[in-house]
C-alpha cells in the first residue's frame, strides 16, 4: 500500500462537520514506520487540527522524529498542499529535500519538497 493510499485510508475518518472538507495525511519516517492523522474541527473554528499536525504527533509519540516522506489527501478535484502552519511543523522533522505528494479527490497528484513548499523555514538550525 502506498503513503497515499495510507492518507486516503485516514481520511475517511477525518472529523470535518463543519467545512465537510476532510483531509487525511500520512508520514514515512526514516526507520520506514507510517504515521496517519486527520484534521479536526472544531465550532471554535482556529481551534481545529490539522491532518498533518496529527500525523506529526502520533509520529512523536510513536518516538519518531526524522520524516522520510509525506503525504496528503483532500476534499477537491485539485491537489491541496499543506498550510503555512503545517508546512512550517514538518520542515521542523524534515529536510528541505523530503518529498511531499499531494493528491486530489478525483486523484491528480501534485508532489513538491518540503523546501519548495516552504523556502524560507525557521528551524533550530539557524540558531546559536
Amino acid at each position: 500500500m502506498s503513503l497515499l493510499d495510507e492518507a486516503a485510508k485516514a481520511q475517511v475518518k477525518a472529523y470535518a462537520p463543519y467545512s465537510n472538507f476532510r483531509v487525511g495525511a500520512a508520514i514515512r519516517t526514516e526507520k520506514g514506520d507510517i504515521y496517519t492523522g486527520v484534521n479536526v474541527e472544531n465550532a471554535a473554528y482556529p481551534e481545529g487540527t490539522c491532518a498533518e499536525a496529527g500525523a506529526i504527533a502520533a509520529m512523536v509519540l510513536g518516538g519518531e522524529t526524522k520524516i522520510a516522506e509525506v503525504a496528503v489527501i483532500g476534499d477537491s478535484d485539485d491537489p491541496v498542499p499543506p498550510c503555512g502552519g503545517c508546512r512550517q511543523k514538518l520542515r521542523e522533522f524534515a529536510s528541505p529535500e523530503v518529498k511531499v505528494s499531494m493528491m486530489s479527490r478525483t486523484g491528480k497528484v501534485l508532489t513538491m519538497t518540503v523546501g519548495e513548499l516552504l523556502p524560507g523555514a525557521f528551524t533550530t538550525e539557524h540558531m546559536d
